[in-house]
């Protein structure tokens, strides 16, 4: 069986949306969300009728070919720029506010496997169920 990796990855905003201090995540959110699903290994991500998840008050979940297809976009793409000014827009989050986790290829995360996902990542720390870029697991062939 081939495996895909998903990935959970939540905030908290500062204002709403239409505020004026979210503009300029609002007004780069769907070059991102564009970047990503053009960057080498995406597959699918979670989306709402505006294309995007802002109306999704859970979380937002994508699946990913592997962790570093994932990585590249995060860290070495035109979304880092915007990752490093998450402070203007979000809350510092007190708890672990992302996870990752394989899925059989083709599978579609619900929201609420997300949900257990980041839970669990919370009250066990990373484990082959749920993990993070720090300390990350291989599929289970």
């Amino acid at each position: 069986m081939q495996f895909q990796l998903a990935q959970i990855n939540i905030a908290k905003m500062l204002a709403p949306l239409d505020n004026p201090v979210m503009k300029d995540f609002v007004d780069n959110l769907d070059r991102i969300n564009m970047l990503a699903e053009s960057s080498k290994g995406f597959i699918w991500r979670l989306k709402d009728e505006s294309e995007n998840a802002t109306a999704v008050r859970i979380f937002d979940d994508a699946v990913w070919k592997d962790i570093d297809s994932l990585h590249q976009f995060a860290y070495k793409s035109d979304h880092v720029e915007i990752f490093k000014r998450k402070k203007e827009w979000f809350e510092r989050m007190p708890v672990m506010h992302m996870a990752l986790w394989y899925v059989p290829e083709g599978h579609r995360p619900t929201v609420e496997e997300a949900v257990k996902r980041l839970v669990h990542i919370r009250q066990h720390g990373e484990t082959q169920y749920a993990f993070s870029f720090k300390k990350h697991f291989a599929a289970e062939r």
